[in-house]
């Protein structure tokens, strides 16, 4: 099968789906709609639609649609996995090709969906979409809403290699730091106001005042990079929190195992791989109550759950899990959970399963005179 992969840039999901579809039997073509910088792909992958050259600006939705005709026309794929939804996902319906398998990125049926122009072009791109695929309940629900038939939805975490995140990874940056005998929380995520790391720093402030044993080990980077470190700084913390920028996978098993207790305080999220990261590596988590996390926490069985947005509880969970006594049960209980759940290599098998169905559904959909 020729399957056109179509995503908007070139980040660590598209990274991690391109590389299992590179070791499978199709032939995968990448089309990138901003594709502003060069990359390497994962062997076998061939990137088309680069006949203009690199873009250093968004393309407007009509030229999207011309260059996305072009490589339809000239590569003739048997199948196109496009997403976000109201994105390249919304392209691909508009050019009317089938089968369509769209692929929801979380946010964009959370959170974008509430802007009416997201909310037109995410129910044309479902009217328009053989199967749809996310990887959460809290998207498949969203599907629904708009009338998409559940027989159609195929949904899986992304998962992560089990072997590489484990709890045997060296906690090389607690001892760099001389943090060995201290209890430390991590975040790992992208520091965005949409992952609330905001809120989960003015929440540790206000614990390490009451505990000065606290300590946190804040990685990731983004637009709110300066804001965070002043706030740091103006409440003398800096020798309690440490920013660790980017941590690259190799590294990513020691920064997890370096902490106690792994944070996110994301206001809108699929399944995160952050998390599945940590609770593979056997940590115990605190996270915001959104919907997606949910799927994954309970309170007290893998950690806690605080109201998302609400740093004073937030404060409080951190105080709870540096004074609970059962962390190990939870570690256990964490890695149980992402050999049950998130292991990639038993989820990604669902979306070529996904592709398969989309075939079956738009050959017999072909063979009764349907479009």
């Amino acid at each position: 099968m020729r399957v056109l992969y179509y995503t908007q840039g070139y980040g660590p999901h598209d990274e991690r789906f391109l590389t299992a579809l590179a070791n499978t039997s199709h032939e995968v073509l990448l089309l990138r709609a901003l594709p502003d910088s060069n990359i390497s792909l994962p062997a076998g992958i061939v990137e088309v639609g680069l006949q203009d050259g690199l873009s250093t600006k968004p393309m407007g939705i009509r030229s999207q649609l011309q260059r996305f005709r072009r490589v339809i026309t000239a590569h003739q794929p048997d199948l196109v996995h496009a997403g976000p939804m109201h994105g390249p996902a919304f392209i691909a319906a508009l050019a009317g090709f089938s089968p369509l398998v769209s692929m929801s990125w979380g946010y964009d049926m959370q959170l974008d969906v509430k802007k009416w122009t997201s909310r037109l072009a995410i129910r044309h791109t479902l009217h328009n979409s053989t199967i749809f695929t996310g990887d959460c309940r809290v998207v498949a629900e969203k599907a629904q809403e708009f009338g998409f038939p559940r027989e159609r939805i195929h949904i899986f975490p992304c998962g992560v290699d089990l072997a590489h995140f484990s709890p045997g990874a060296t906690d090389v940056i607690r001892q760099q730091l001389g943090w060995q005998e201290h209890f430390v929380f991590l975040s790992n995520r992208s520091l965005e106001p949409k992952y609330g790391v905001d809120v989960l720093l003015d929440a540790f402030i206000n614990a390490a005042q009451i505990n000065p044993d606290l300590r946190l080990l804040l990685y990731g980077k983004g637009s709110m990079e300066n804001e965070l470190h002043q706030q740091v700084l103006s409440a003398g913390m800096q020798s309690r929190v440490h920013f660790g920028g980017f941590a690259s996978r190799d590294e990513l098993p020691g920064v997890y195992c370096s902490a106690d207790v792994f944070i996110t305080a994301s206001h809108c999220d699929g399944s995160s791989v952050s998390l599945m990261e940590a609770l593979a590596c056997g940590r115990p988590v605190i996270v915001s109550d959104i919907p997606a996390n949910l799927e994954w926490v309970q309170e007290r069985e893998q950690g806690w759950v605080f109201r998302d947005g609400d740093s004073t509880a937030l404060a409080q969970k951190i105080l709870d899990a540096a004074a609970y006594g059962e962390l190990d049960r939870l570690s256990a209980n964490t890695r149980k959970l992402a050999e049950t759940k998130a292991d990639w290599s038993r989820n990604f098998p669902v979306l070529l399963e996904a592709y398969l169905h989309a075939i079956e559904i738009h050959s017999a959909t072909s063979s009764k005179g349907g479009k």
